[in-house]
């Protein structure tokens, strides 16, 4: 899934005051993380996720993995947290801007 620049500054922005729910730590990307972030995009569509000092993967190598995993677009990338979107199958939350 791609996403414009307009539509990247709006989920950014409706990031900014989101808490991470998913965290990456030492054991990295099992089945288990992506089952969890599987739902929460499913619930959510914006998912904040943090990566731990002691995961075996840089931020942007992790957002990668995980979006992939997912099929999700990443968003932004900042320090040890990123924000992936999913539009949901189940429910819509989200309407982004037109291109």
């Amino acid at each position: 899934m791609e996403l414009t620049s307009k539509q990247r500054a709006q989920l950014r922005a409706m990031a900014n005051t989101m808490e991470a729910i998913l965290q990456i730590g030492k054991d990295g990307i099992g089945d288990n993380l992506i089952k969890q972030a599987y739902d929460a995009l499913e619930a959510r569509e914006l998912v904040k996720v943090t990566v731990l000092k002691n995961a075996p993967y840089e931020t942007r190598e992790a957002c990668d993995m995980l979006c992939e995993s997912v099929g999700a677009a990443p968003v932004q990338c900042i320090g040890q947290k990123f924000v992936m979107y999913k539009p949901s199958r189940k429910h819509k939350t989200i309407e982004l801007v037109k291109k």
